[in-house]
């Protein structure tokens, strides 16, 4: 495979690039102007060179929304760079609810909204626990985000059905997130939910895929950026991921960098946040943190105070497949009179508080960033009586359930505490100081009320006793971080002395320090798409400065904090001292949405076949997993390959699976 290892300087652009004003020259750069150069690449290193106005490396949703705005503005051609084999990026992981004051919704529901309370809401959020949102820059979303919202809209978002409050309305209060003053969250969900998670993903995806202007290019990983002669960023190496060649991509008017954030780089939020190596992935696999990287070796600053600002939701279950990663999944147990403790078996947080930002701190603080939801049945009985235990039942409430792989049941607290490793003394301590609360009424150390009154949080008041006792482990997940690059409110991207780097532009979680340290229910959809637009606008009208000296940003982002660590799939099974016997086998693992089969045959001590034969995943994200890890196990005759990037679960399933079977054909 090919690795880019200097700064290339591309040569002379076309002069007749459809659509494009002026033309702008690529050759060679004197080496002071170079980032992180040793060795000039040629132009045979590269199997292809493409052109285009606007090329924008990730195809979430600040990615197509910016594609499609750049041809609304006048771009002939736009290149998107896409690392897996799908759009969407980490829409693909959530259902999309979206924020917007003084939408069309509002109007026609007769809802009464402005944008200065919206700003004003958002700065209220992101200011929480010290956070510092940028003014400025919430200003422009707000501006700009009813623009985005109308395009959604006028573009098929109209015909969808949305959740509506009591009174039928559709702008509607989201209580597990941060609230708003006014009602102004929208939420629905996809038509095509083979395919879509989001309705926001859905209608992007079908307005840029019949873009004739817009190319997609998939399963292709931005590797470097190259600059000019005159200092202006607008080249792109983009390696497959197939066959390892190397394409150099080249933008006559900018480059929109739109590769997410990190919060699939355990090592990165390690660094920022004391217990971030702990938490739980909760998005893409993608969301890796190199678009920083990529663009810092360019002079890209970072907004260092923000890179520790992760939200987090104290309700992450951990996968059966892989420790590393988990989804969404509370019990809710608290709300009927249950607790939770940390390793220590003891309580560190209001259960019931209304603002959940105050749980997930609570939770980011704790060893581990885990929490032990304890109940018994009868607090079980209660949430379930008050219609609130939809979610348990969901994900705990069966064998076959995503969670029961966690679930610990005991007759004693002492024998509850051993299964989850907490000191029984202190479980047995806490238990008796929250009993006595509930016996005595009145507001506990932590602000937790024990009176007969009934709200969002709180069911049932009840104490933890009985014949038997539960548990279920919980984690700190993130889906979505803060912070990030450092850009002008036109987007475009600064260097450490405030300059703005020519030709290069970043939008969505790539870029840091806008919202402070919490974003408000909505924007984590809403934001990419808007600042994708504002990106896309800028690029097409703004003029390119001359005369710039590109160099690397001093405190440039470890290398070693991009380095992936080998999946616990990859040492599942040991081929090097196995002896295979031929024939056919089967393995059944817990799959995302159901249980997935895999069937291995064995010929002549070696893997002849693998085959998914049952599953119920998601195609639209598990597809490319479901048919190349299949095939490169065979290839490889091992498991030590490669996971799909955007479908790693389902990769790393796939593998388990086969090693499962490899034990069968070893004997």
């Amino acid at each position: 495979m090919k690795r880019v290892i200097a700064m290339l300087m591309a040569l002379c652009m076309a002069a007749s690039l459809a659509g494009c004003g002026s033309t702008q020259t690529a050759s060679s750069a004197p080496a002071s102007s170079q980032a992180a150069s040793s060795q000039a690449q040629t132009e045979a290193d590269y199997a292809a060179t493409e052109t285009a106005d606007v090329v924008i490396i990730g195809a979430g949703g600040a990615g197509l929304s910016a594609a499609s705005e750049a041809t609304a503005n006048g771009a002939e051609k736009v290149i998107i760079l896409e690392v897996t084999g799908k759009t969407g990026g980490s829409l693909n992981y959530t259902n999309g609810s979206m924020a917007c004051a003084e939408s069309v919704i509002q109007k026609e529901d007769g809802v009464e909204d402005s944008q200065e309370s919206f700003v004003q809401d958002i700065l209220k959020t992101g200011s929480d626990f010290g956070g510092k949102p940028n003014e400025a820059m919430v200003r422009e979303f707000v501006a700009e985000d009813i623009n985005a919202f109308q395009w959604l809209w006028d573009n098929g978002l109209s015909k969808y059905t949305f959740n509506t409050d009591a009174e039928g309305k559709r702008a509607v209060f989201a209580p597990e997130h941060a609230l708003y003053s006014i009602p102004r969250t929208y939420k629905t969900k996809a038509k095509d939910t083979a395919n879509y998670k989001s309705a926001a993903h859905e209608v992007m995806d079908k307005v840029v895929k019949a873009n004739d202007k817009i190319e997609i290019v998939y399963n292709t990983k931005a590797i470097e950026l190259l600059a000019n002669d005159q200092g202006q960023v607008l080249s792109v190496v983009g390696e497959d991921q197939n066959t390892g060649d190397l394409t150099r991509f080249d933008a006559a008017k900018g480059i929109i960098v739109a590769t997410g954030g990190y919060s699939a780089n355990s090592k990165l939020m390690g660094k920022y946040a004391e217990n971030g190596a702990d938490y739980l992935i909760g998005g893409p696999a993608t969301a890796d943190g190199n678009g920083l990287l990529l663009m810092q070796k360019v002079g890209a600053a970072l907004n260092e105070e923000s890179m520790s600002y992760i939200p987090t939701f104290p309700m992450g279950l951990e996968s059966a497949d892989n420790p590393t990663t988990g989804t969404i999944a509370s019990t809710y147990t608290w709300k009927a009179g249950g607790i939770v403790v940390n390793q220590n078996g003891e309580r560190f947080v209001n259960e019931c508080e209304s603002n959940p930002s105050v749980r997930e701190v609570a939770l980011e603080e704790q060893p581990g960033a885990v929490q032990y939801d304890i109940y018994t049945d009868k607090i079980l009985e209660d949430l379930r009586a008050n219609k609130g235990a939809g979610m348990y039942d969901l994900m705990f409430g069966s064998e076959d359930s995503m969670g029961h792989h966690v679930l610990q049941e005991a007759s004693s607290l002492e024998e509850l505490a051993e299964k989850i490793g907490v000191p029984s003394e202190n479980l047995i301590a806490t238990v008796d100081a929250y009993n006595q609360s509930v016996e005595e009424g009145g507001t506990d150390e932590f602000g937790r009320s024990y009176d007969d009154s009934r709200d969002t949080y709180k069911l049932a008041v009840n104490k933890i006793e009985g014949d038997h006792f539960y548990a279920v482990p919980l984690h700190a997940l993130c889906v979505m971080t803060l912070g990030g690059i450092t850009t002008n409110e036109q987007m475009q991207v600064l260097d450490e002395s405030g300059n703005a780097i020519p030709g290069l532009y970043a939008a969505g979680e790539v870029v840091g320090g806008i919202w402070g340290k919490f974003v408000s229910g909505g924007t984590g959809v809403m934001g990419p798409i808007t600042f994708g637009r504002i990106a896309a606008q800028n690029v097409i009208k703004g003029e390119l400065a001359t005369g710039y000296t590109v160099k690397a940003a001093s405190n440039i982002l470890d290398e070693e904090l991009f380095v992936k660590e080998k999946a616990a799939s990859d040492s599942l099974f040991d081929m090097s001292s196995a002896t295979l016997t031929d024939g056919d086998y089967t393995a059944t693992v817990d799959g995302q949405e159901g249980p997935m089969t895999v069937a291995v045959t064995i010929a002549d001590g070696k893997i002849a076949s693998v085959e998914v034969t049952e599953n119920k995943e998601t195609e639209a994200i598990a597809g490319p997993a479901l048919e190349k890890v299949p095939a490169a196990i065979v290839e490889s005759n091992s498991l030590d390959v490669d996971g799909v990037a955007g479908a790693t679960l389902s990769s790393n399933r796939i593998k388990k699976a086969v090693a499962q079977c490899l034990e069968q054909a070893a004997g």
